[in-house]
């Protein structure tokens, strides 16, 4: 007879999801980098399935612990296995993986795992380094017999999004990550080389330019750990034509700045082959919501201010794949 704890636990092969070990293979055999895109609600995760199927890219659908408690974590289990079965209906098959982003705890891991995602990152990268292996080795002994990847941090990241918040940020240390993914297990590893979450992700006077990525850690990284998957966290481009629309109708963004196109360009042919981008989905979604409300005071039918912005991530992710990421036109 089964439990009710038993019948809350399905596995992300029933729900029809893959996880990103085959994804990320190919992504590194072909020189592209697979997005990574964080979603809280029905017109995101619509607008991300919808795009990728459009620029037939792979997609891993990135939920933060913060998104699983908005949306209910069964609530969202079943829009996951929904998406899929929209995705069967307009006979566009892609391989989409379901990941947690920034999972704090073993707990928090495990709950995921038990509930159909297909991948998860365990993130102790603020602990002491042997802390930090202990927590994501149990991490990896409890998902690799489930078939589940695993993906660790070294590094820290500065910058605010959901839960996760650093002021300053901690370059990897090339030294560190041999050891790290020798004890740990794991199938893929963030690093931090200059990234940073948030759409204020750097405080630049005026007239101050970007500082460049520090690619000369990743090659060196690259070096230790050849053909090993590397991730890129906070790698929104945060355009400055979506932040001048958010304050023309009523915003106040101010001092704003994101990665530059043609770095993360770079970084998608390297072993860098998954990249996170939230914080642009938001500017998007917030830019078309506040041009409604201006344009259309009177207006307070939700599809008529969701639809519009749902049509814009769909361009935005689009082009993003075909244009930054290189991996429109892999499937």
């Amino acid at each position: 007879m089964t439990t009710a704890t038993e019948s809350k636990t399905v596995t992300y092969k029933e729900l029809g999801f893959v996880n990103t070990k085959e994804m990320f293979r190919k992504a590194m055999k072909e020189g592209y980098a697979v997005p990574a895109y964080n979603f809280n609600n029905m017109e995101q995760l619509q607008a991300i399935l919808t795009a990728c199927m459009k620029s037939r890219s792979p997609v891993i659908l990135q939920v933060s612990k913060g998104a699983r408690d908005y949306a209910n974590a069964t609530l969202l289990r079943w829009m996951g296995r929904g998406a899929l079965e929209m995705m069967k209906e307009m006979g566009v098959p892609i391989p989409v993986a379901l990941h947690l982003d920034h999972g704090d705890t073993f707990e928090l891991c495990k709950s995921c795992i038990d509930s159909g995602f297909s991948s998860v990152m365990i993130d102790a990268s603020h602990l002491p380094f042997a802390e930090n292996i202990a927590l994501t080795k149990k991490v990896v002994d409890y998902a690799h017999p489930r078939d589940v990847s695993v993906e660790g941090e070294l590094g820290v990241l500065a910058g605010i999004e959901d839960e996760v918040s650093h002021e300053k940020s901690n370059y990897t240390n090339p030294q560190d990550v041999q050891e790290f993914v020798k004890k740990t297990g794991v199938d893929s590893l963030a690093i931090s080389i200059g990234t940073s979450h948030g759409a204020y992700k750097f405080k630049l006077k005026p007239g101050e330019a970007v500082p460049p990525l520090r690619f000369d850690i990743l090659e060196a990284i690259e070096k230790l750990l050849p053909g090993f998957p590397i991730v890129l966290h906070g790698a929104s481009s945060v355009p400055q034509e979506l932040i001048a629309a958010i304050n023309k109708h009523g915003g106040k963004m101010e001092n704003t700045a994101g990665i530059p196109v043609e770095q993360l360009r770079r970084a998608a042919k390297s072993s860098v082959c998954k990249i996170n981008i939230d914080s642009d989905g938001r500017l998007v979604m917030t830019a078309a919501i506040r041009k409604v409300f201006i344009e259309k005071p009177g207006e307070f039918d939700p599809r008529k201010y969701l639809g519009p912005a749902r049509e814009e991530l769909i361009k935005m992710y689009a082009d993003k794949n075909e244009k930054v990421l290189g991996s429109a036109g892999r499937c």
